[in-house]
């Protein structure tokens, strides 16, 4: 390793160990802080329940109390409501102030005698509500008069106010200590924050050294790589010369392969022709035939032999529109390239204006969006992509949706071009998105006309104009073709000699 690298190496492992071991005690001390912020915060919440358990026992006290006087007082039975009411919580509400305090043992002398208090008073209040519905209200308020229900009520009160008066000052103590926590908490933060960007600084500083030395570095670089470009240029022209050769190869494959299917094609005209001598001469012949050989005879003249001749004659129509596909393919191949500026936008609007009719019946939209105003390229071959692009969007729609294009253009890296056709059709199985630039191969529902050769066809053309094609589809969503071009085709082909 260079001096310069390993001094930069050493300088940048010495700043990141200085700021892993701030963030290590920043993290801990947070941790510590938070840690004890959770003790804080579920004691709080303890007492928080001790309190509310005492408060709502001493107040449904407190209505039992009220009830049974107002009853004493007016013998009315609706002042017994909120004595009844009262009676039904209360002993769950006895039970939640005992769970409140389960934990915390310094209550339990307290909650000792507030169970005894309460029997106490529970006990009076029941037997004079007895008393007065009996109509002994006398005996029931010399009862009330004795000490015992008040002296009762007392210790029950001074005993939950004590409980309620105890949780109030542990708690003005804890957010005592929470905003003390809060504080160290702030402290530490800014502290740590004030480390780091002194770190941050100095890491800054090296980086900034070390950059001016890869400067320097990449000058020289730049020197030793002189002329690299033109050998990149060099590669990708004998890629392109490669693939015109595989498409003369198809050429001569192809021109060869027809010249029998002509013949064929000539010789089942012959065939049908001599087919009404043939019939003449069997259904005319004076030697006397049975029945049989009269009915096979007319079966092979009228059936069997109009069948083949039609089924050979739908087979070579076939091969020959394949064939007729391939020389197509292979023809534009051989087609000299003539790259030229072009506005991309203005070439994407004609391309849309051709297939605009159809959009417009199926009440579609299309939307052009190009970040690349020209480029140099041969506008031939790319109207043709464009065309078979936007014509399969428009055959291939789903018929639950309106059409949605968007075409968009933008720069791909250093001298590329990248084109997105987006459309909301039926989509590609994901198994599907290479085959279907194979040629003759077809995915998804065949309801449609074709051979399968307008993805083969486009992928051809766009190879040969030094880019490629890819597609990225969701079946039932909808999918995008992907074209990257050079964004200028002269700088990468010669012409051909």
């Amino acid at each position: 390793m260079p001096p310069s690298n390993t001094s930069f190496v050493r300088s940048a492992l010495i700043m990141l160990a200085l700021g892993v071991l701030i963030l290590t005690g920043i993290v801990g001390a947070s941790l510590w802080l938070v840690r004890e912020n959770n003790v804080y915060s579920d004691e709080v919440a303890q007492i928080r329940r001790v309190r509310s358990a005492a408060a709502d026992l001493l107040s449904t006290l407190q209505d039992a109390e009220t009830g049974q006087r107002g009853f004493l007082l007016t013998l009315d039975r609706k002042y017994l409501d909120p004595y009844n009411t009262a009676i039904q919580n209360l002993s769950q509400r006895r039970q939640r102030l005992r769970d409140a305090t389960s934990d915390v043992p310094r209550y339990s002398e307290s909650l000792a005698r507030l169970d005894k208090a309460i029997d106490t008073k529970l006990d009076e209040l029941s037997s004079t509500i007895t008393l007065a519905s009996q109509g002994q209200t006398a005996d029931a308020l010399a009862i009330v008069r004795g000490d015992t229900g008040n002296a009762a009520m007392s210790m029950a009160r001074t005993t939950l106010v004590g409980i309620i008066a105890t949780t109030d000052d542990r708690l003005r103590v804890i957010v005592t200590e929470q905003l003390s926590a809060a504080d160290n908490l702030q402290w530490v933060t800014v502290g740590g924050a004030i480390a780091i960007a002194i770190v941050v600084g100095g890491a800054i500083l090296i980086i900034l050294q070390h950059v001016r030395e890869l400067s320097r570095a990449q000058s020289e670089l730049e020197v030793l790589n002189v002329g690299l470009e033109e050998r990149v240029s060099e590669r990708t022209e004998d890629l392109m010369q490669a693939n015109q050769e595989i498409q003369r190869f198809a050429y001569i494959v192809t021109h060869d392969l027809r010249a029998p299917l002509v013949n064929i094609m000539g010789f089942l005209s012959e065939l049908e022709a001599s087919l009404k001598a043939v019939t003449t001469y069997v259904l005319a012949d004076n030697r006397p035939l049975n029945e049989e050989e009269i009915r096979e005879a007319r079966l092979a003249v009228h059936e069997d032999l109009p069948e083949a001749m039609s089924f050979i004659r739908s087979s070579t129509r076939k091969m020959d529109s394949l064939i007729n596909a391939i020389l197509k393919i292979s023809r534009d191949g051989r087609r000299k390239l003539a790259p030229e500026r072009i506005d991309l936008k203005a070439v994407l609007e004609t391309a849309v204006a051709n297939v605009q009719h159809q959009i417009v019946a199926s009440e579609g939209t299309v939307e052009i969006d190009v970040r690349v105003p020209a480029l140099v390229t041969d506008r031939f071959s790319l109207d043709q992509v464009l065309g078979n692009l936007l014509d399969n969007a428009v055959k291939y729609r789903s018929p639950n949706r309106p059409l949605e294009m968007r075409l968009k253009a933008m720069p791909a890296g250093k001298g590329r071009v990248q084109i997105d056709i987006k459309d909301n059709g039926r989509g590609i199985g994901r198994t599907d998105l290479e085959r279907v630039f194979e040629l003759f191969r077809r995915a998804g529902e065949q309801d449609q006309p074709g051979e399968g050769i307008g993805l083969a066809y486009v992928r051809s053309l766009i190879r040969n104009l030094g880019g490629d094609v890819t597609v990225d589809s969701t079946e039932g969503v909808g999918s995008t073709f992907t074209l990257v071009l050079p964004a200028d085709l002269s700088t990468i082909i010669k012409a051909e000699t």
